[in-house]
């Protein structure tokens, strides 16, 4: 019974998407009932986690699933984030009649997903979290049949994260065959004893392990790097890329906000378990490499965006870019680093939410908002779309007052305690130069005039409503970060 207590919004979550998939086997599209029920759903899951804040860290399921203050945190967040999408998509998907229930039942079980790698304390529930995430959006990108570049995208996709979920599993296999477990806890324990060298199934002493003259320990630090290269691709951090400005572009636009929001917060999770909880030992090796994946994703994220017209490429290669910015934390390696990290992936998540969220609602009757000239002239045809999509990108561009600028600032501050010096220099520097095509979006958006006297557009009411809270959250969050920073503070306190 007290695994069932701490694992309950899982297991309401996921029994409550089943009968979302039967009920939709058997109404109307058009009623909406699906949308409804899913918003239901994550409402009570949102309500049944958020009862748990304050509990006491414990684990399930013989320790395969772990309860602490960054679960919670982390599940209340993708919670509320994937509310937002459901949200903000209804009208979208209800235009272009791929408001099925398919799309819903998906999106529930990715979140489902997500939730379990955020509590996984065992390296196959960390795969099976992500693989009930990664499966439920290759399905999604191709929803719409018809579409040749939506399936072309599904496809790039599906290859590229099974190579990618291969190496995972071979970084996982190495890992078990030189300490003999996948309880990320016992193989903490066991790369950080001192003396179990002398039990012939160990890897070997501290001091083997310090100068990696063990084969065993250099099979571990081998699984470490393709458990880098998993995990980089699930970011899409560079060189790992390439995956994801095709699948923002083809996929449909609600879908895209979907895969840039609550997954990146699941990836974080994901992170953390694996390098943190189970390979810390190791950290003066994957401090190094996700060194250089930071600075070559915040560098090629921002030089590429600066080229693009097409809005959703150039949110891809932004999403790079940040991802640049949120291994930054992690190199800190270190509770203030781990913290800056979370509270960055937490805010990008909502920021980009607004932005996707103004995106869809430019969306309409049959028309897709994919270039940057169909957000020109936007503050004379909705003022309130304008003023989120203007707090949006002056975010991301880290500009006070706003979360964004508050975010990268812990980040590079950790980078610098942790003497990466270098790595905040390269970050700032690539601040300035994503500022350039950020603002251009403002620029559209306010000074220029709409093209071909393009209509008002009218949103739905809880919509503005959702759109304009918003907006108002990333401006009250960054003139009191404290709301959220605190949570993720005490979550590596």
């Amino acid at each position: 019974m007290d695994n069932i207590a701490l694992a309950s919004p899982e297991i309401f979550l996921l029994t409550a998407t089943c009968a979302v998939l039967v009920v939709g086997l058997f109404v109307d599209a058009e009623r909406q009932i699906v949308y409804w029920l899913s918003q239901v759903t994550l409402i009570v899951t949102l309500l049944l986690s958020f009862a748990q804040i304050g509990s006491e860290a414990a684990t399930a399921f013989n320790g395969a699933y772990e309860f602490d203050a960054m679960s919670v945190t982390l599940k209340n967040w993708i919670l509320v984030v994937g509310i937002g999408v459901f949200l903000y998509s209804r009208d979208y998907l209800t235009g272009r009649r791929i408001a099925r229930g398919e799309y819903y039942v998906l999106a529930l079980f990715a979140v489902g997903g997500m939730m379990i790698m955020v509590s996984a304390q065992n390296m196959l529930t960390v795969y099976l979290g992500l693989e009930l995430l990664a499966l439920s959006q290759y399905a999604m990108v191709a929803l719409l049949r018809d579409d040749g570049q939506a399936s072309e995208a599904a496809m790039k996709y599906f290859v590229l994260g099974a190579l990618a979920s291969g190496m995972l599993l071979y970084g996982m296999s190495m890992i078990y065959g030189a300490t003999g477990s996948l309880d990320l806890g016992t193989i903490r324990d066991v790369l950080a004893a001192s003396d179990f060298g002398r039990d012939p199934g160990a890897i070997g002493n501290a001091t083997a392990l310090t100068n990696g003259t063990d084969p065993r320990t250099i099979g571990a630090r081998f699984g470490l790097v393709f458990i880098i290269v998993g995990i980089a691709f699930k970011l899409g951090a560079v060189p790992f890329h390439m995956w994801v400005p095709d699948v923002y572009e083809g996929a449909p636009t609600s879908v895209a906000m979907f895969i840039s929001t609550a997954p990146k917060l699941a990836a974080f999770a994901m992170l953390i378990r694996l390098l943190v909880d189970g390979l810390e030992v190791l950290n003066n090796d994957w401090q190094q490499m996700l060194a250089i994946l930071s600075a070559l994703s915040m560098v090629v994220g921002n030089l590429v965006a600066i080229a693009q017209t097409n809005i959703k490429r150039m949110l891809a290669y932004s999403t790079i870019s940040h991802v640049g910015f949120l291994l930054m934390g992690i190199v800190g390696a270190g509770p203030d680093g781990y913290s800056a990290s979370m509270f960055y992936a937490i805010t990008y998540a909502f920021t980009t939410l607004a932005a996707f969220g103004v995106l869809l609602a430019l969306s309409r009757g049959g028309h897709e908002a994919v270039t940057l000239d169909d957000l020109a002239g936007l503050a004379r045809r909705n003022t309130l779309l304008a003023v989120v999509m203007l707090l949006a990108m002056i975010s991301l561009a880290g500009v006070p007052p706003l979360v964004g600028f508050y975010a990268k600032l812990v980040v590079l501050q950790s980078a610098i305690g942790a003497g990466y010096a270098w790595l905040a220099i390269v970050g700032v520097f690539m601040s300035v130069v994503g500022a350039f095509y950020y603002l251009r979006v403002v620029k559209l958006a306010f000074f220029d005039e709409p093209v071909d006297d393009a209509p008002e557009i009218e949103t739905a009411g809880d919509v503005s409503a959702g759109l304009a809270a918003n907006g108002l959250a990333m401006l009250v969050l960054g003139v009191f970060p404290g709301l959220i920073m605190a949570a993720c503070i005490a979550a590596f306190g």
